[in-house]
């Protein structure tokens, strides 16, 4: 991701749905003013998500998603629709594409009953209106419908501005500028090992920075192994040091304890919505026994290091810190379990690759079969003693550590 590009967590996700041959590509297509996806008569052209991330006016920051029919048959064509399903559970937007012609089928039923439930604002697209004739568009309850044409291009722009009203209003969010003042020093610990992406730092990282200093903040930024020589030998006396949770024992060693000391990753989890969820959560890992299964999920997907923090070192910690012989299983990226009642707990990441919507369907999916749900840097702070002091800057969430 280039430094001047919005990230993909922090746009919104607008997912085209329907039947096949509906003319979701074609629409795709029209509204973004790109070929980006594969057009053609033949049903089930579209056979894995198409995303692209752009700039559209008047909406701003987007993902734009195509997604295969959700009436695809066969079983390549059950995979293709569990694959639709996983997108709808991250869109912010979910637009159904009816064939204006054809009218509602039962296809384009259950897809609007499903988001309904996950409550996702919706769009009802009646596309192909040029073959149509005087066709009554219908509506539903909480959704508008629109009649479009992606060959002739009537209704695309209203179509457009009707997605725009549908963007969520988001209060203004802070990672940590709001736990600073300006001109404050702020120190943000990056640890460099082999699991850290060469020549850049990781989005936390990027996004705490630029954040302190939308807020006037003085970010100092140094790796785990240099921050006692910043500390002592440089005499600087921090407003807060923010590190990565792998270096939290190392790094509360060496910082003060009158100085408030956090995490990316809690950051992260406050900044996503799920942090009391998450500090909830973490007493379910006092709670495990031998052979219970615990979830570790990540929201992006990347090559795993040799000391891979989600597939080697919490599951290495974990086991370490209870004692017990825990099954450990992963997911990344989209995949994410629907039925989680087989797990003790679910540890996520961050999230700073999702949307906040995709990282609360999961908190919420985990609070309705009733399976705690935590964090990395959570459960990070927890293992290593010091979960007490790496939430001192939130005291409201004091109560339930006890």
């Amino acid at each position: 991701m280039s430094l001047n590009e919005t990230p993909s967590g922090e746009r919104t996700h607008i997912g085209f749905f329907g039947a096949r041959n509906a003319g979701k590509s074609s629409l795709v297509n029209a509204v973004t003013g790109q070929e980006l996806a594969v057009v053609s008569d033949v049903k089930g052209t579209t056979t894995d998500p198409v995303k692209k991330a752009m700039e559209l006016l008047p909406l701003g920051p987007v993902v734009i998603i195509d997604t295969p029919g959700f009436d695809d048959e066969g079983k390549l064509g059950t995979e293709r629709v569990k694959k639709s399903r996983e997108i709808l559970r991250t869109c912010d937007i979910a637009v159904l594409v009816i064939d204006a012609k054809e009218g509602p089928s039962d296809t384009d039923h259950e897809l609007l009953k499903l988001i309904k439930e996950r409550k996702i604002p919706g769009l009802i697209v009646y596309n192909k209106s040029e073959k149509a004739g005087n066709i009554v568009e219908e509506a539903a309850d909480g959704f508008e419908s629109i009649r479009v044409s992606a060959h002739t291009g009537e209704g695309i722009n209203e179509l457009k501005d009707k997605l725009a009203r549908l963007i969520p209003d988001k209060t203004e969010k802070k990672l940590a500028g709001d736990l600073v003042r300006p001109e404050d020093l702020c120190i943000l610990v990056c640890p460099i090992d082999e699991s850290a992406p060469k020549g850049r730092l990781i989005l936390p990282q990027q996004l705490t920075i630029r954040d302190l200093m939308d807020r006037g903040a003085i970010p100092v930024v140094c790796r785990d192994t240099e921050l006692e020589t910043v500390i002592k030998k440089h005499g600087i006396r921090p407003a807060i040091v923010i590190t990565d949770s792998q270096a939290f024992k190392r790094v509360s060693a060496v910082v003060p304890d009158e100085i408030p000391l956090t995490s990316f990753s809690i950051l992260m989890a406050r900044y996503k919505g799920f942090l009391e969820t998450a500090v909830k959560g973490i007493s379910a890992v006092k709670d495990l026994r031998d052979g219970d299964k615990v979830l570790l999920a990540e929201g992006c997907t990347h090559h795993r290091q040799c000391n891979d923090i989600g597939t080697v070192k919490i599951p290495r910690w974990l086991k370490e810190h209870t004692g017990k012989d825990l099954i450990i299983e992963t997911s990344s990226g989209n995949e994410f379990p629907e039925v989680l009642s087989a797990y003790k707990l679910v540890i996520h990441c961050g999230g700073c690759m999702l949307t906040e919507n995709a990282v609360l369907e999961r908190m919420n999916a985990a609070i309705e079969q009733n399976v705690p749900f935590t964090n990395y840097g959570i459960a990070i702070a927890f293992m290593t003693g010091i979960l007490e002091r790496s939430l001192r800057l939130f005291p409201h969430l004091h109560d339930l550590l006890h």
